[in-house]
Parts: structure tokens; C-alpha cells; sequence
């Protein structure tokens, strides 16, 4: 049997108008990540790094696309694609302290292996929900679109990935809006240990292009100059003509899913077939068959890759543990926001809080020149509870968008947004919808600047509440999902003037924002409301009146159910606190209102158990039970889904057990 230094190669090469110094300039780009695997291998088996991803025998995809693509153009890499980092020229010292936990990496220790990303460099790592990071290329495509970059993005992810919702999604999204992504399949043959034949059941991913009307590509992924040409190919016709293109890298996984799983689940002959496909071996002997490559120049290549991540390694090594640090920690959930405020006019007008809602938006749209509203028909329709009424005809369409009913994907766009340098509002056009993009709510727009200082500056428009008879799909009032996520902020205005100033503040904020607007209120209260730009701060909870018997605190439609029932009681001396927001939560309001009321109530609209209510019940609890002259009292709805027909939802709701509650307080 012929050794590998004699071998010819098994992969056919056809060299195009590529020079020779390219073709070599490809092979070491190639060889780089693999030397740096060997390397991984040992030191995860003595115990230096946790966990390692194996790319060996992909690095042509890797290498191919990364070198396809222009510097200043985003790559979205999976687990496998150690080559988009070194192709990007990341200096190794820092891939090995980010793989070792060290200061120097790019998640301060927060996250290990491939979890990260860098503007410097242009790439977006992933989660380990591999689908979201689909939809986050689409809104980096549609931010080149919108600004006119003429540039591609290319995102990667596996077949198994491709069973996800979010590649649907992404590339329904993309495919509607022409975003120019090139959608990158690994198809390495398995999920883990679960083979292609249990993932999916047609022979080629690359036909599911068909379904959303894009072109598609096979390609073979060990073919280096293949993966490179074609690649170079497609890029430069989607930066001219911008549409997404879904190509399917037909490869190999020669090690398990992660070392620790083996590779006990594959046959031997087929890890022997593929083994023979090896795209650097391969490719090496082409290189010496055609005489740009010797055995000698290898050698040395190999000695200096060595000698370079040595070097690295030893800097890395070097480098001191991270000490834990509390204020570190908690400074780094949100990206800092210097609040700036913007008074308001001595001119009012009478407003709905849906108007309200509508103008402070209108006016955040003329004030952020590239803001972008999307959510299922928020254009020429002007949603369904006609806030973006009219925005299409002032602002265009490619600022005011329609989207696909795709809660996920279009968050995700949201998120890419950011990554690119524009803001984003999302309309759910019920609160109770987020449900359908959760993961990326709580993942990855949460947790991003936390991970790798990479901000969400998405605002999410949640229109939710009980109250009009929906039923229990479009009645939830579900902030607690999210006052409990660190890296959100929950905003939920009870008045309009409120609405429209926090509005202002969270469009301003680059930290992600859900902003709850209770639909029932919508139409039914008006309060007068400056006419002109303006924020109110988050954080800071209103004193409705003053009274030193008790503390009513409440928020959303739940605040009026309290001072309609203190109307009926003009005997009761309260303190009224509206929260306004519930993260960040005003404690010092609440605890100075406490100590001199020495009672208190909260009253909201969301069912008991697990609700902020029972949170700040036991912030009194630790900050203020030496004045309490009364245990903590809570009213909430039912513990049920919310029913459809009034008077069942009139049994749910916690309006009409408040006043019971709160006499019975007083006489404690």
C-alpha cells in the first residue's frame, strides 16, 4: 500500500486561472487550523482545555469561503470552522486564551471555544442554539442592503441544523426580502451520532432551495479550489445583485460531534472512504504534482505553524486567571446608556394611549434617521391596532416592513440590525406571539453584550393584556418571562404621556427592550401629552398620590383598577405607585414608601405564582420588615390560563379582588 507522502490525489482538481502563489497561499491557510487542531487534541487530553469541536477534514470550507469573502464583510462560523478565524488572522495567543478562559480571549471567561464574536474581525459566533444565528445574518445582509454596501454575508451551519424552525425562517425571510446571504450547509454526514438519513428525507438539502424560490449549489467540500472558485463566484454576483443563495458543502466529520463523543456510531468504512478525501492531503499532493509544492517546503510550513502556536500558547499560559469580580459581572449584562433627557414642551394635546404610543414612535422614526419598524403587517395596513398607520407613506417601505409570520427569524434580523449599527423596533402584534421567537429573546439578544460586548439595540413592542374578551391567546400579560432574563429591560407604561416618553428612551437605550402595551387601555384612557420629542427615565416608579396608611403599587391596566377602587375609599390615605418599569425596578421608591406607610399591596394583572409581585413582596421582606406593620399582601389573577367569554374572565382577573384585599389590609 502506498504511504500518504506517495499518494496522488483522490480529489480532482481543476486549477482555473488560480496562480500558483494562490494555490499555495490556499494550502497554508488550510494546514494552519489543522496543525492548530493536533495541537487542541493534546492538550485536551491533558486536561488544559474543556471541550473541543473537531474540524478535521472540513478546513477546505472553512478556508474557501473566509478567503471568498472581502475583510470588511461578516462571517457567521459554527463549531467546525477554526479556519474563518485564522484566515480572519486572529492572533493566536488570543484564541488560546479565549479557548483557556483568559481575560484576553473575546468573552472574558464567560463563554468557551467558538461562543463568541468580534467587529474587529467581522465574525459572529454562535450560540448553542445553532438556528438563531440565521436569522441574525439576514439582518446584517438587510443593514448592507439598506446602506448600500454592496456586500455579502455568509453564514454557516450544519444539516443538522437545517431541521431547526430558524433556518425556515431565515431563509424564507431572505428570500422575500432579497437579502444577499450565502446560506453555508456543512453536510458532514451526521448530527452528532443521528446519520443524515434520520435528519432528513430527500437526497439533497440543496433542493429545499426550490420551496423558497432561490438558487442552490452543490458543492464538493473537500475540493478546496472547487469551494474557493465557486464561492468567490457566488459573492461577487450577490453583492452586484443582492438575493440569498443556499449551497450545500457535501464533507466529512472525521472525529466525533465533540471529542468526549467518539466515534464509535460510524462505520469504519466509511470513516476509510473519507479518510481517503482528506481535503489537505489531497490537495498537498496536487500542489507537488504540479510543482508548487515540495516535501522539503511542507516540512518547514508545518515547523512554523508549530514554532507560532508554541509561541502563542506559552503567551496565553502566561497570562493570569481571571479573579471573579462581582461588579464586573453585573456592569457588563448591559451596554452602559448615558440617559440624556429631552423635556417636554409646554404645549399639550389630548391623546389615547394608542395615539400616544404611535407619535412617540413617529417622532423616534424622524429623529433616527435609519430606525427600522418590522412585524406581520405593520405597513400599508398599519398593524393590526393601526399604530404605524401612514409610517409607509412618510418613511418607505424599507424602513416600515411587512415580514413573514416569523416571530424568530425577524428578531433575529433585529439582532443582526444591531450587529451592523442599526436600531430596530419589532411589533408582536400580540405579546402572547413572542412565544414563537423566545429562544432569541432570552439567548442571544439577553445575553450578547454579556458574552462578547456585542449589544441588541432592538426594542420589542408587546401589545398584551385581558380584559377584551381574546381568550387565551391574546391576553397574556407574560412580563415575568422576561424580568427575570438578565440583559432585558421590561417597560410597561399605564398612561399615555408615560407611553410616549419611555418610548423615546427605549428606542434611545441599546440594550434589548420589551415594551408591554396593554391592549385594553389602548383606546380607553387620554391624558394630555406634550406634542414634542421628549424621554422620561427608566428606573424611576410614579408617585400617583401620597397617603401614609398603605402602599398600593401596581403597573399597566392594574394601576387603574387601583385608583378606581381608591375613589370609591376617599377616606383611605394611600401612597400610589405606578412602576413603569419593571427592569430596571425603582426599589428605592418602593422602599421609601414602605418605611412610612408601614403596609403594602401589589396589585397585578398576571396570575400569581411567579409573577414580579411575589418578587418585590420578598425584596419588603429582607429591606423592610422592621417597619411593616402588616404582612405583604399580593393580588393577582387566577392561577389559569385566561379564559375567552367575560364572565370568566372577569373571575380571572385580580380588578375585582382588590378592594376586599386592601380593607383587609387596613384592618390587620
Amino acid at each position: 500500500m502506498n504511504t500518504i507522502s506517495e499518494m496522488k490525489s483522490k480529489i480532482e482538481y481543476k486549477r482555473a486561472s488560480l496562480s500558483n502563489a494562490t494555490l499555495l497561499e490556499l494550502y497554508k491557510a488550510m494546514l494552519k487550523p489543522r496543525v492548530i487542531e493536533e495541537k487542541m487534541l493534546i492538550l485536551l487530553r491533558q486536561g488544559k482545555i474543556s471541550k473541543w469541536f473537531s474540524g478535521i477534514g472540513q478546513e477546505a470550507i472553512s478556508i474557501g469561503v473566509t478567503l471568498a469573502m472581502n475583510d470588511d464583510e461578516y462571517i457567521l462560523p459554527m463549531h467546525r470552522n477554526l479556519g474563518v478565524f485564522t484566515a480572519r488572522n486572529i492572533p493566536l495567543h488570543r484564541l488560546f486564551s479565549q479557548w483557556q478562559g483568559k481575560a484576553s480571549g473575546f468573552t472574558k471567561g464567560r463563554d468557551r471555544s467558538f461562543h463568541f464574536g468580534t467587529q474587529e474581525f467581522k465574525i459572529v459566533g454562535m450560540i448553542s442554539h445553532l438556528g438563531p444565528q440565521l436569522g441574525v445574518a439576514d439582518g446584517i445582509a438587510l443593514a448592507s442592503k439598506l446602506k448600500n454596501k454592496n456586500q455579502a454575508t455568509a453564514v454557516f451551519t450544519g444539516e443538522g441544523g437545517t431541521s431547526e424552525g430558524d433556518f425556515h425562517e431565515a431563509l424564507n425571510v431572505a428570500s422575500v426580502w432579497q437579502l444577499p446571504v450565502l446560506f453555508c450547509i456543512e453536510n458532514n454526514g451526521y448530527g452528532l451520532s443521528t446519520p443524515t438519513s434520520e435528519q432528513y428525507n430527500c437526497k439533497d438539502l440543496a433542493d429545499r432551495a426550490i420551496g423558497y424560490g432561490i438558487e442552490s449549489h452543490i458543492i464538493d467540500g473537500n475540493n478546496i479550489i472547487e469551494v474557493y472558485t465557486k464561492v468567490s463566484e457566488l459573492a461577487k454576483s450577490i453583492r452586484s445583485n443582492p438575493r440569498p443563495i443556499l449551497i450545500e458543502f457535501k464533507t466529512f466529520r472525521m472525529r466525533g460531534h465533540e471529542e468526549a463523543s467518539g466515534t464509535k456510531y460510524v462505520p469504519q468504512d466509511l470513516i476509510d472512504i473519507w479518510a481517503e478525501k482528506d481535503p489537505i492531503n489531497n490537495f498537498k499532493h496536487f500542489l507537488i504534482e504540479e510543482q508548487i509544492l515540495t516535501e522539503a517546503v511542507d516540512l518547514r510550513l508545518k515547523a512554523e505553524f508549530k514554532a507560532e502556536i508554541d509561541t502563542a500558547l506559552k503567551r496565553a499560559g502566561a497570562e493570569e486567571e481571571i479573579e471573579a469580580s462581582e461588579t464586573n459581572e453585573l456592569n457588563d449584562v448591559y451596554k452602559k446608556f448615558e440617559y440624556q433627557e429631552f423635556k417636554e414642551n409646554s404645549i399639550t394635546e389630548e391623546l389615547r394611549l394608542i395615539d400616544a404610543i404611535s407619535q412617540g414612535l413617529k417622532q423616534s422614526m424622524e429623529r433616527h434617521e435609519d430606525l427600522v419598524i418590522m412585524g406581520q403587517d405593520v405597513a400599508e395596513y398599519g398593524g393590526v391596532f393601526k399604530i404605524t398607520d401612514g409610517f409607509v407613506e412618510q418613511f418607505g417601505k424599507d424602513r416600515v416592513r411587512n415580514t413573514p409570520i416569523c416571530e424568530s427569524a425577524i428578531i433575529e434580523t433585529g439582532m443582526g440590525l444591531s450587529i451592523a449599527g442599526i436600531k430596530s423596533v419589532v411589533e408582536l402584534q400580540f405579546s402572547d406571539f413572542v412565544t414563537s421567537g423566545f429562544n432569541p429573546v432570552v439567548n442571544y439578544l439577553a445575553k450578547s453584550h454579556y458574552r462578547w460586548n456585542q449589544n441588541a439595540d432592538v426594542v420589542l413592542r408587546m401589545p398584551c393584556g385581558a380584559g377584551v374578551a381574546a381568550g387565551p391567546f391574546h391576553s397574556q400579560t407574560n412580563e415575568a418571562w422576561f424580568t427575570k432574563t438578565p440583559g432585558l429591560k421590561v417597560v410597561y407604561p399605564a398612561f399615555p404621556r408615560d407611553a410616549k416618553g419611555l418610548l423615546a428612551t427605549a428606542i434611545n437605550d441599546p440594550n434589548p427592550v420589551l415594551f408591554f402595551e396593554h391592549k385594553a387601555l389602548y383606546r380607553s384612557i387620554r391624558q394630555e401629552v406634550p406634542t414634542d420629542y421628549f424621554t422620561i427615565p427608566f428606573g424611576k416608579a410614579a408617585l400617583l398620590s401620597e397617603g401614609d396608611e398603605v402602599t398600593v403599587i401596581a403597573y399597566g391596566a392594574a394601576i387603574h383598577w387601583a385608583l378606581n377602587t381608591l375613589e370609591k375609599h376617599p377616606n383611605i390615605k394611600a401612597d400610589v405607585l405606578d412602576l413603569r418599569t419593571l427592569q430596571p425596578l425603582d426599589t428605592d421608591s418602593i422602599y421609601r414608601s414602605v418605611k412610612k406607610t408601614g403596609r403594602a399591596i401589589i396589585l397585578q394583572e398576571d396570575s400569581l405564582f411567579g409573577g414580579i409581585a411575589s418578587d418585590i413582596s420578598a425584596l419588603l421582606m429582607e429591606h423592610c420588615f422592621e417597619y411593616l406593620d402588616a404582612p405583604v399582601k399580593r393580588v393577582a389573577s387566577l392561577d389559569t390560563p385566561i379564559p375567552f367569554i367575560n364572565q370568566l374572565e372577569d373571575q380571572y382577573l385580580s380588578r375585582d379582588k382588590f378592594e376586599a384585599e386592601l380593607l383587609a389590609l387596613l384592618d390587620y
